[in-house]
């Protein structure tokens, strides 16, 4: 399938889906049975189209989703009509009738949204996971909490949750001692709610070995190849190519500068190819302030960032790349400059670069699902 945005634009993302599938299959295949495997496509999909995203991993056999909220999870109701969908942040006050209308089932995270839930659901097969804290201390019921919900059979046969979950909160450090705690205290949880499948491992978890597995694992940012921290031997399929197109190419002599605040002065006579991205289209601004010169790749050879990122423009050097022109695309991140490699230059992580890709891009989605 090859999806083209018609609207002329100065900067596109092109998503492989056939990639993104086999992510997906590659992690699932990592996971100790009976165990299944599930998404994560909150955040839009991880800012790649949650639509998108969803039936493509539909196609590749996925089951169940996670979204954050409920906009994200009618979306992907339209998409993935047969699928299990989670809510992770829980019951917004007075939301239970439009999950109910719309398939979709609450994470609850406190008494209140249990009490709630049990009031104000509409009819009793609307179906809820239950999330208890084991060491985030953000969402979630406390531990004691949980072993307590727990004794209470006569409530918990009301509430029929069909799934109980945790969160790590350093997967990404295998060797973190708070693994093992984390572990120890969802064992727990996950025995006291006997017959309730449960749910603790994210992308990282999933290599901590098969004790993290349970019942069902959440990667998330794996599938779209990008990795939770060094070390973590996540497949890295490239999902998603960002490219900017070369709108102008200047000559400058030595001693000028280029961009605001005349950061970048040439050492010498230089060609400067201006792209149409910026930090508008989640390329960040702070992207040459790491320990490695931001770089690239355009006509088979890197090229040097020049000066600040703006808001819709990026100057680079292609003094040394010859014929670089006009209408040349320049690949920002993609199969030559991995997101990792461009996150780590602005200091943050592949998440936040992913989901903060702007609107204007124009998208091509090619791969599943249907078509070869």
């Amino acid at each position: 399938m090859t999806v083209e945005t018609p609207t002329p634009a100065g900067a596109r993302l092109t998503i492989d889906l056939d990639a993104l599938a086999a992510n997906w299959r590659a992690i699932a295949a990592r996971v100790a049975a009976p165990a299944v495997t599930a998404a994560v496509v909150k955040a839009n999909g991880y800012g790649l189209g949650v639509a998108e995203v969803g039936a493509a991993l539909r196609a590749a056999g996925c089951t169940t989703f996670f979204v954050a909220l409920p906009g994200e999870g009618e979306t992907l109701r339209a998409a993935v009509p047969d699928a299990t969908i989670y809510v992770l942040c829980g019951l917004l006050p007075g939301s239970a009738p439009h999950l109910v209308a719309h398939d979709l089932r609450p994470v609850l995270g406190s008494m209140r949204e249990i009490e709630e839930w049990v009031a104000r659901r509409v009819g009793p097969d609307a179906r809820c996971a239950l999330h208890v804290d084991t060491g985030m201390n953000r969402l979630g019921l406390s531990v004691a909490e949980g072993l307590a919900l727990a004794a209470r059979r006569d409530l918990v046969a009301t509430i029929a949750p069909s799934l109980v979950i945790s969160h790590l909160v350093i997967s990404e450090e295998a060797t973190h001692p708070l693994n093992a705690v984390q572990l120890e205290r969802f064992a727990k949880i996950a025995a006291a709610f006997e017959g309730v499948p449960a749910s603790l491992a994210n992308t990282a978890g999933i290599y901590l070995g098969p004790e993290y597995h349970f019942d069902m694992v959440r990667p998330g940012i794996g599938n779209y190849g990008a990795t939770p921290g060094p070390g973590v031997p996540v497949p890295l399929n490239t999902v998603v190519t960002a490219e900017a197109e070369v709108i102008l190419v200047r000559e400058a002599a030595p001693g000028e500068t280029v961009g605001y605040g005349g950061r970048a002065q040439l050492t010498r006579p230089s060609r400067i190819a201006i792209l149409s991205a910026g930090y508008a289209d989640g390329y960040h601004r702070r992207i040459d302030t790491g320990p490695t010169q931001p770089r690239v790749f355009i006509r088979g050879a890197y090229a040097p960032l020049l000066g600040r990122v703006s808001m819709d423009l990026i100057a680079i050097d292609v003094t040394d790349i010859p014929g670089a022109a006009r209408g040349d695309w320049a690949e920002l991140f993609g199969p030559n400059v991995p997101v990792d490699e461009v996150a780590g230059y602005s200091g943050t992580v592949g998440y936040e670069l992913l989901t903060g890709l702007g609107r204007r891009y124009a998208r091509r989605y090619r791969g599943l699902p249907g078509t070869p």
